[in-house]
């Protein structure tokens, strides 16, 4: 049977002296992850404001996107079908043994 869920996303915009910082609110029913994200207009560049909303939101929902991933890897993980883990590889030149 098909289901359909909506997950409501809500995304806040503040601008002031060249600097707009974004906040996106994703509202799943169980969770509510917020991600945040900040452009910066530099001064020998023209100040338009659009663009600096586009930056913000965009790194925002980066934001969101990588904490929502990571709420599923976790909720994977929980129910035993976590991603592969990575190995820790020693670092490069002298161990503290051979220095």
């Amino acid at each position: 049977m098909a289901t359909t869920v909506e997950w409501p996303v809500r995304l806040y915009l503040f601008e002031e002296d060249g600097t707009t910082k974004a906040r996106v609110v994703l509202r799943t029913g169980t969770t509510t992850l917020t991600g945040h994200g900040t452009a910066r207009c530099s001064p020998e560049d023209p100040d338009v404001p659009e663009i600096g909303d586009e930056i913000a939101a965009g790194r925002a929902m980066k934001d969101l996107a990588g904490q929502l991933q990571r709420v599923a890897d976790l909720d994977l993980e929980g129910v035993g079908a976590g991603p592969p883990r990575r190995e820790h590889r020693a670092a490069y030149g002298w161990a503290d043994a051979m220095a």
